[in-house]
C-alpha cells in the first residue's frame, strides 16, 4: 500500500530533489532517468544543496561551507546558481574526526564498550553494577559502528576548535574534561578535544594519531578549510569575490563544532587580501546548523524556486 500511495503522489505531482554541489552532469542525468522512467513523475527539479542553504539564509550570493560526515564541500553561489568550476571538496569530514578520536582514546588505554555488550543493574539506591553480556554472533562491523556512535557523542560534547593552530607542547597541560561512558566509566579527555577538531584546519595531524595509517595518504593531500575557501573564491570572477568573503555560510553536522565559526573567521582574516571584509555566518542554534539542509525555510525557498522554473 505504501509503494502504491507513493506512486500515486509522485505521478500526480512533480518532485524536487536536493543534490550535492559536486554532482556531475552524468549523475544528474541518471537521477532524472530513474525519476521519469521508473516513477513516471511529470516534473522534476534538481536543486543544489548550496543554493538551498544560501536561500534559507536570505542570500542569493554566498560561499557555502558544508561539513558533512564523509566529506567537506565548499561551493560559491552567485545569483542562485552554483559556480561549478570553483567547487572545492575534501575527504575530511565528521566520520574521519570520529575515527581519529576513537583511535586516539584506544591508544591511551580507553576501551569503549558498545551499548549492547553490557547492562547496568541497580544493586542499591544510586549504586549500579555493570554486567557484561555475550553476543558471539555480533559482527566486527557492528561492534565498530556501536563504538563510533559513542565516540561521536564524545566529540560533540567535549571537542571544540582551538583558537590557534594545535601544538602538542602548548596544549599538553590544559585542564582535563570528564565524560561518563554508557557503562558508567568516567574518562578524562585533555588535548584531544582540541587536536581532533584542528584536523579540519590541518589535515596532516592525522599522521600523528596511532591506528590511522590507512588515512595518512588521504590526509596528506587534503587542504584545510581556510585554504579551500580562499582557493574557491579565487576561482570566481573578481567582481564577486568581495561579496563571497562577506557571506560565508556554515552548514552541516561538522559545522556545529564549538568555536569553529570563530576559528575559521580568524584564519581567513589572516590569509585573505587586506581589502576583503571577512564574515562567517552560522545559525545560533547548533541543531539547526547541523540539519541546515532539512530546515523548513530551505525547502520553502527551494519549492518557490521550483515553481518559478517549472511554470516556464
Amino acid at each position: 500500500m505504501g509503494s502504491l500511495l507513493t506512486g500515486i503522489w509522485l505521478t500526480a505531482y512533480g518532485i524536487m530533489l536536493s543534490e550535492p554541489s559536486s554532482n556531475s552532469q552524468q549523475q544528474r542525468e541518471r537521477t532524472a532517468e530513474l525519476i521519469f522512467e521508473k516513477y513516471n513523475v511529470p516534473a522534476l527539479f534538481l536543486a543544489k544543496n548550496a543554493v538551498l542553504t544560501s536561500f534559507a539564509s536570505g542570500r542569493a550570493t554566498s560561499l557555502v561551507v558544508d561539513g558533512g560526515g564523509g566529506s567537506t564541500t565548499i561551493a560559491p553561489v552567485h545569483d542562485g546558481y552554483v559556480l561549478q568550476k570553483a567547487v572545492a571538496s575534501s575527504p575530511i569530514g565528521g566520520e574521519l574526526l570520529t575515527d581519529c578520536l576513537l583511535k586516539s582514546l584506544e591508544s591511551k588505554g580507553v576501551m569503549i564498550k558498545p551499548r549492547y555488550s553490557f547492562k547496568r543493574k541497580e544493586i542499591q539506591l544510586g549504586v549500579f553494577q555493570t554486567v557484561d553480556l555475550d553476543f558471539p554472533s555480533t559482527t566486527e562491523s557492528y561492534r565498530l559502528y556501536s563504538q563510533r556512535v559513542i565516540a561521536s557523542d564524545i566529540k560533540e560534547c567535549v571537542c571544540r576548535a582551538p583558537d590557534t593552530p594545535y601544538d602538542e607542547s602548548s596544549y599538553s597541560n590544559i585542564p582535563m574534561t570528564p565524560y561518563e561512558l554508557p557503562d558508567g566509566q568516567t574518562i578524562e579527555i585533555g588535548a584531544d578535544r582540541f587536536k581532533i577538531p584542528d584536523i579540519l584546519f590541518n589535515p596532516s595531524l592525522v599522521q600523528t594519531i596511532l591506528g590511522m595509517d590507512n588515512f595518512v595518504e588521504i590526509a596528506s593531500s587534503a587542504r584545510g578549510l581556510p585554504q579551500m575557501a580562499i582557493e574557491s573564491i579565487n576561482k570566481c570572477d573578481v567582481d564577486i569575490r568581495r561579496e563571497l568573503f562577506s557571506s560565508i555560510l556554515l552548514a552541516g553536522g561538522t559545522a556545529s563544532m564549538q568555536q569553529l565559526k570563530e576559528r575559521l573567521e580568524k584564519d581567513l582574516l589572516e590569509e585573505s587580501p587586506q581589502a576583503a571584509r571577512v564574515k562567517v555566518l552560522a545559525s545560533g542554534n547548533a541543531t539547526e546548523r547541523r540539519f541546515r539542509w532539512l530546515t523548513t525555510e530551505k525547502w520553502f525557498w527551494g519549492f518557490a524556486l521550483e515553481i518559478d522554473v517549472l511554470k516556464y
